[in-house]
C-alpha cells in the first residue's frame, strides 16, 4: 500500500511464504508456518488427569483495563532501536510503477472481490455521483466505480503506473467517465470543488504501514461532501499470541552458530524487525483482543499513534512465543455491509499477518492471562515505517514474566 498507489508489499520487506493462491492456479508449496505446525501440533498434548495443583479459574472475556495515566505514561516513553534506517529517500512511488506488485493485489480475490462487491451492489450509492480514487494504481476502483453508474470518477495516483491505467480505462470504453490526476494528493487540485464518494485500498501491513491513510484523511477533508460517503468506512486491528518455537528458533536462535561463527549480536536486530508471514489458525493460543478501531468519517491523523491495552486468554496448555497482529475492514455504509478479515482464521489475503517474537517463552496453562500495552508512533527516520512498543505481563503457575520490547515495521 502506498500514498496514491495501490497497496503492496514494500521493496525491503521482509516477508515469509503464503499459504493461500490465486484462483484458478495450483496450490503453492505451504509456508514455513505451515510446515512447522503440522509438524508439531501434537507436540504437547494438554493432559486430562487430575493434578495436585490446582488452576485458579480464569475469566474469559474480562476486558482489558488501564487507566488514563497508564496509557499516557506508557506511550510517551520509547527507546533508539539498534537498526538504523539505511536512506530516508523517498522511493516508495516509484516502487508501485512496476506491473508485477499490482498484479499480485489485483489476484488477491478477497481484496479485490470484496472492493467489487460493495461498489457493484450498491449501485444506489453511486449513481449519478462523482468520486475521487485516492491511489488509483491500475485503476481496478475507478472502473467498478464506472460500472456501478458514477457521473464521473476521479483517481489521484502518483506513480508512473497512472499512463497504463489511462489506456486500460479507454480500452474498456471508460475513458470519457474516468480522469487520473497525476501527483501527490497535498500537491494537486482535482477539476471538481467536492466529490460524493470517496475509494481507496489504503491499508498496509499491520494496517498502518507505509502511512497511506493519511493522505486518504486530507483528501476526505479537502474534498468530500459533507454528507459523503467513504468506501472502505471502519478498520480495527487486533492482537493474539502464538506456539512458534521451531520458527523462531530459525530466524533469531540461527545466528548463534553462523558456520561455527557467533553472529548473536545481530539477534537484537532480527527480533526488532517484525516478520510479515501466513500463521496457520492452530498455532493461534489464545483469545484475540481489539487494541484500534477507526472510524474513517471521524478519525484524525492523530488518532493513528495510538496507544491501547489489550488482554488476551489462553485456550489451551502451550507455549507462547510471539504476539501476532490482523486486521479486519468493513464498508459499513453498504445496503449489506461487506467486511473481510486478514486474521489466520480468515482466507488468504496479500497482507498475511505481523508477528512479534517475544524475547521470553512463556509456559502457560489453559486460562492463565497475558496482559499489557501496544503503542505505535511514526518512525522519524521514515515517516512511512512504524515503531511499535508492546508491553507483556504474565503471572502463572508455571512461570513469570514481564517485559516490553520495541519493534519496527520497514
Amino acid at each position: 500500500m502506498k500514498q496514491q498507489g495501490s497497496m503492496n508489499s514494500h521493496p525491503g520487506m521482509q516477508q515469509g511464504g503464503r499459504s493461500g493462491h490465486p484462483p484458478g492456479g495450483p496450490p503453492p508449496p505451504p509456508s514455513h508456518h505451515q510446515q512447522q505446525h503440522q509438524q508439531h501440533q501434537q507436540r504437547w498434548v494438554p493432559t486430562t488427569s487430575s493434578s495436585s495443583h490446582s488452576h485458579p479459574s480464569h475469566p474469559a472475556h474480562s476486558p482489558p483495563t488501564a487507566s488514563p495515566e497508564d496509557i499516557k505514561a506508557f506511550a510517551g516513553q520509547w527507546q533508539s532501536l539498534e537498526q538504523e534506517n539505511l536512506s530516508s529517500a523517498d522511493y516508495y512511488f516509484n516502487s508501485y510503477a512496476h506491473f508485477g506488485i499490482h498484479e499480485e493485489m489485483l489476484k488477491d480475490s478477497v481484496r479485490t472481490g470484496s472492493y467489487q462487491k460493495a461498489i457493484l451492489q450498491n449501485r444506489h450509492l453511486f449513481e449519478g455521483k462523482t468520486v475521487l480514487d485516492v491511489g488509483s494504481g491500475t485503476g481496478i476502483l475507478c472502473m467498478f466505480a464506472a460500472k456501478a453508474g458514477a457521473a464521473h470518477v476521479y483517481g489521484i495516483e502518483c506513480s508512473e503506473i497512472v499512463e497504463i491505467a489511462r489506456k486500460v480505462a479507454a480500452s474498456n470504453g471508460l475513458g470519457e467517465r474516468i480522469t487520473y490526476v497525476h501527483g501527490k494528493a497535498e500537491e494537486i487540485e482535482l477539476p471538481v470543488a467536492k466529490v460524493d464518494i470517496i475509494i481507496s485500498e489504503w491499508m498496509g501491513y499491520f494496517l498502518l504501514y507505509e502511512s497511506m491513510l493519511d493522505t486518504v484523511l486530507f483528501c476526505r477533508d479537502k474534498w468530500l461532501k459533507e454528507d459523503g460517503l467513504i468506501f472502505p468506512d471502519r478498520a480495527s486491528i487486533h492482537i493474539a499470541a502464538i506456539e512458534d518455537g521451531d520458527y523462531k528458533e530459525e530466524k533469531v536462535g540461527w545466528w548463534s552458530n553462523v558456520y561455527s561463527f557467533d553472529f548473536s549480536v545481530l539477534q537484537r536486530c532480527v527480533m526488532e524487525e517484525p516478520i510479515v508471514d501466513c500463521v496457520e489458525e492452530q498455532a493461534v493460543a489464545t483469545t484475540s483482543c481489539c487494541v484500534l478501531e477507526l472510524d474513517l468519517k471521524t478519525c484524525t491523523k492523530e488518532d493513528l499513534d495510538f496507544c491501547a491495552p489489550y488482554r488476551i486468554t489462553l485456550k489451551r496448555k502451550d507455549f507462547l512465543h510471539a504476539f501476532i497482529a490482523w486486521f479486519d475492514v468493513c464498508f459499513s455504509c453498504c445496503h449489506k455491509p461487506v467486511s473481510f478479515t486478514t486474521g489466520p482464521h480468515g482466507r488468504y489475503t496479500h497482507w498475511k499477518q505481523t508477528v512479534f517474537y517475544m524475547k521470553d517463552v512463556l509456559v502457560c496453562n489453559k486460562g492463565d492471562v497475558v496482559e499489557g500495552m501496544i503503542a505505535t508512533r511514526k518512525s522519524s527516520k521514515n515517516h512511512r515505517d512504524i515503531d511499535i512498543k508492546v508491553s507483556y505481563q504474565f503471572a502463572g503457575l508455571l512461570c513469570n514474566a514481564a517485559n516490553t520490547q520495541y519493534y519496527r515495521l520497514r
